[in-house]
């Protein structure tokens, strides 16, 4: 399949547009209008779901596998350290400096370049562009209000590819998150007289468990569960016994267990009460066989396991592949910058990518 001619400018042009428009997570409005009045200038068909914006190919056929380019416009706020202005978008030595550039702005534009060039194409599958919100944060109105929104048009995803910076590598994995909020009880007494039950002896003893808690079933891709005890309190006084301690967990999930699975096991392992936040944030892992890995593979992509979550952990039993330019250490930085060789990097990554996926055609 002959590559396409793209100008990269025009969407160096956006990104900057983009840096420039703040776009905190949950309040995405303006990126969300921008991106929106930006492709329909275009010519293009764009819907909006909130501060998610989507583009159908034009030459859509009922029938063939739905591909998902997916990356978020929202970003975290301003980390302290900057030195340069973070909306103001910086140029110096081929680096563009400015919040979002790397996370994810330069994969936005790329995946536009790469949806532009080709989906008027007869591919073996549909395309589908999705700029969607609230990755960040995992909020409510992002992914997860955008996919049951694609399901009432009868368009649900066969695969996905999330632009994420990864140097242009594919992560076929990446772990879930589970926060457990702990509580040891015990019986409050006065410590001169040896009185009562100490909550916190009891709360160390659940936490020594936890240290050494092994589960017997190990994922392939990524390795043993992690789990780490990260906050502590309890105690209102030196002299008074504490009748409660409360800890916190960080658990990282594998596809060896949900994460209720997970949750059981750690119940079952300590005496302490365990509430989960949340078990939405799920593992992700896609078959080395699938097309999308053999594509990435064939251009010289080596898989791994990423440390990072993104909508990936939203995309459930959705093969999902995550790619895109930049590197993920300089997200959520100070003067984090993208440079202008990874932009062409990953436009011309991306159309790679989809034009060998198209050659393979195993569906």
């Amino acid at each position: 399949m002959t590559m396409p001619m793209v100008d990269k400018q025009q969407y160096i042009d956006l990104l900057k547009q983009m840096v420039a428009t703040p776009s905190y997570s949950r309040q995405e409005q303006d990126t969300a209008e921008l991106l929106e009045i930006w492709l329909s200038a275009r010519g293009h068909d764009v819907s909006r779901h909130g501060c998610n914006i989507s583009v159908l190919s034009r030459n859509y056929r009922a029938g063939l596998p739905l591909l998902m380019l997916n990356s978020h416009h929202d970003t975290v706020r301003p980390a302290a350290g900057w030195k340069h202005d973070p909306h103001l978008p910086s140029e110096e030595d081929g680096m563009l400096y400015g919040l979002g550039a790397n996370d994810a702005g330069a994969s936005v534009v790329s995946l536009i370049a790469a949806f532009e060039a080709m989906e008027q194409r007869l591919l073996p599958f549909n395309i589908i562009l999705a700029i969607t919100a609230e990755e960040e944060v995992g909020g409510e109105n992002g992914m997860r209000s955008f996919l049951p929104m694609l399901a009432e048009r009868g368009l649900t995803p066969d695969m996905v590819l999330v632009g994420e910076p990864t140097c242009m590598q594919p992560a076929i994995a990446e772990r879930g998150l589970v926060v457990l909020d702990c509580v040891a009880h015990g019986r409050a007494g006065h410590a001169a007289r040896g009185e009562g039950v100490n909550a916190l002896y009891r709360a160390v003893d659940d936490i020594a468990r936890l240290r050494n808690l092994k589960f017997p079933k190990v994922s392939r891709e990524l390795g043993p569960v992690g789990i780490a005890v990260t906050m502590i309190n309890a105690g209102t006084a030196h002299n008074v016994v504490p009748a409660e301690c409360h800890f916190t967990v960080d658990v990282r999930t594998t596809d060896a267990y949900t994460n209720e699975q997970t949750v059981a096991l750690i119940r079952e392992a300590i005496e302490s009460d365990a509430v989960p936040r949340s078990t939405r944030v799920r593992a992700s892992v896609i078959d080395r066989t699938h097309p999308m890995i053999l594509a990435a593979v064939a251009l010289g992509g080596e898989p791994f396991a990423s440390p990072t979550t993104s909508d990936m952990s939203l995309l459930h039993g959705i093969p999902s592949l995550k790619m895109g330019p930049g590197d993920s250490a300089r997200s959520h930085t100070p003067d984090e910058y993208i440079t202008y060789a990874e932009i062409e990097q990953g436009i011309a990554g991306y159309i790679g990518f989809l034009s060998r996926l198209a050659e393979i055609n195993r569906y």
